[in-house]
C-alpha cells in the first residue's frame, strides 16, 4: 500500500458531469487539487476544478498530459474506452481499479460474476440473435426486458417483452448492439447501498436508500429504506462482499430489488451514486468525500446517518421550481451548472432533512 497523498496532490477526473463536479468540490474541502479529462466544451465539473483538459478520449497526446499532471485517477462514469485506460495507468494509478471497469461496462459480464458470487440476480441470457431469444423466452418467460450488454443508462438502451410476440421489435430496438435478456423479478421496492473500500480492506457503508424511478430516471431516494434489520444487515454484507472481491479502492453504488425471497442484485456502479446524494446533508462525510479518501489512501469517514432524508432529482423543467423550492425550511438545493435545460437531463437535485 502507498502513503496517502497529502493536501496539494491533484486527483485527475475521467468525466465532466454533475458527478465529477461534486468529487472536485469533496477534494477541494479536503486540500487536494482536481484536474478533469472531458471531451465536451464546458463541463459541468471544470466550474469547480483546478484544471481542465478538453479532448478525445482518443487523443493519446493529452491522455498523456493529463496523467503526468495528477497524483492518481478516477472517474465519473463507467464507459471509457479501453485503450485509453492503458495510456493513463502506464503513467498513473487508477481507483477503482480497471476490473471493477470491465465487470461493469458488460450487463451480461455483470450478471456473471455477481452470480459466480453466489448472489441472487434475476434470470438472465445472451442474446446474439434471434434464435437465441427465442430459446431464452422458452426458459426465462415473459414479461422480460432486452436490454444492451453496453452504454445504457436512465432506461435507455431497453425494450420490454410482454410476449413472445414482442421479440421481434424487441430485437430491433437494440439497433444490433450486443443483448442480454433479464427476466421480470416480483419484488416491492428497489433499495441501494453506497458503499466505501479503501486500499487497507476498511469497508464502511452508507444506510440503504429506497428508490422510486420515473420514465426509468431515479426520482426520489428515501433514507431510512423500508427493510428488517435482517434485510439492512444483507444489503450492507453483500455490498460488502462485492468490493472485496474485486478488490476495489472508492465508492461503489449496489442497486437491489427487495422480494418475499430476499435481496437480488440488480447492478452495481463502480462510482459515487445518484441514489447516494442524500449523504451530503444526512451525513458528516458524504459519499464524495469517501471516494476521495478512498482513493487517495486517507482513513474512510463516519458515514453514520444523522437525520432523515428524502432526496429529490430536478429533471428537465424541474429548475422552474428552483425559486419555490428556495423558500422551504430543511430543503437544500445542489445545482449542477448546465446551462440548457433538456426534458430527462438531470439538472440538480434537493435533500429535504428531517429534524
Amino acid at each position: 500500500m502507498t502513503d496517502p497523498l497529502i493536501p496539494g496532490a491533484t486527483i485527475g477526473i475521467l468525466g465532466g458531469g454533475q458527478l465529477g463536479r461534486m468529487l472536485a468540490v469533496a477534494a477541494a474541502r479536503l486540500g487536494f487539487r482536481s484536474h478533469i479529462f472531458e471531451p465536451g466544451a464546458n463541463p459541468p465539473a471544470a466550474d469547480t476544478a483546478h484544471a481542465l483538459t478538453t479532448a478525445s478520449y482518443e487523443d493519446t497526446a493529452a491522455l498523456t498530459r493529463f496523467a503526468q499532471s495528477v497524483d492518481v485517477v478516477t472517474y465519473e462514469f463507467e464507459n471509457i474506452p479501453t485503450a485509453a485506460l492503458d495510456v493513463i495507468e502506464a503513467i498513473v494509478p487508477i481507483h477503482p481499479g480497471r476490473e471493477a471497469l470491465r465487470i461493469s461496462q458488460d450487463r451480461l459480464t455483470e450478471k456473471t460474476f455477481l452470480q459466480e458470487l453466489g448472489l441472487n440476480v434475476a434470470p438472465f441470457a445472451d442474446i446474439p440473435d434471434r434464435a437465441a431469444l427465442d430459446a431464452a423466452l422458452v426458459r426465462i418467460g415473459t414479461p422480460a426486458i432486452l436490454k444492451t450488454r453496453r452504454f445504457g443508462y436512465d432506461g435507455k438502451g431497453q425494450s420490454r417483452l410482454q410476449g413472445p410476440e414482442d421479440a421481434e421489435r424487441a430485437l430491433r430496438d437494440m439497433a444490433g448492439a450486443p443483448a442480454i435478456l433479464e427476466g421480470f423479478v416480483d419484488f416491492s421496492h428497489e433499495v441501494s447501498v453506497i458503499a466505501a473500500r479503501n486500499a487497507a480492506g476498511d469497508v464502511a457503508c452508507f444506510d440503504p436508500g429506497e428508490n422510486v424511478h420515473r420514465d426509468g430516471i431515479l426520482h426520489t431516494t428515501t433514507v431510512p429504506a423500508t427493510l428488517s434489520a435482517g434485510q439492512r444487515m444483507d444489503a450492507v454484507l453483500l455490498a460488502a462482499k462485492i468490493l472485496n472481491a474485486l478488490d476495489y479502492i472508492g465508492v461503489m453504488g449496489v442497486e437491489l430489488f427487495v422480494t418475499s425471497g430476499g435481496l437480488i442484485v440488480n447492478e452495481i456502479a463502480p462510482r459515487v451514486h445518484n441514489s447516494g446524494h442524500w449523504t451530503q446533508n444526512g451525513c458528516t462525510v458524504d459519499q464524495f468525500e469517501q471516494h476521495i479518501r478512498a482513493v487517495t489512501g486517507w482513513p474512510l469517514g463516519d458515514g453514520t446517518r444523522r437525520t432523515d432524508v428524502v432526496m429529490e432529482n430536478l429533471i428537465g423543467d424541474d429548475m422552474d421550481r428552483v425559486p419555490a423550492l428556495a423558500r422551504e425550511a430543511d430543503t437544500a438545493i445542489h445545482l449542477y451548472g448546465k446551462a440548457e435545460v433538456k426534458p430527462g437531463r438531470k439538472m440538480g437535485h434537493v435533500n429535504r432533512v428531517k429534524r
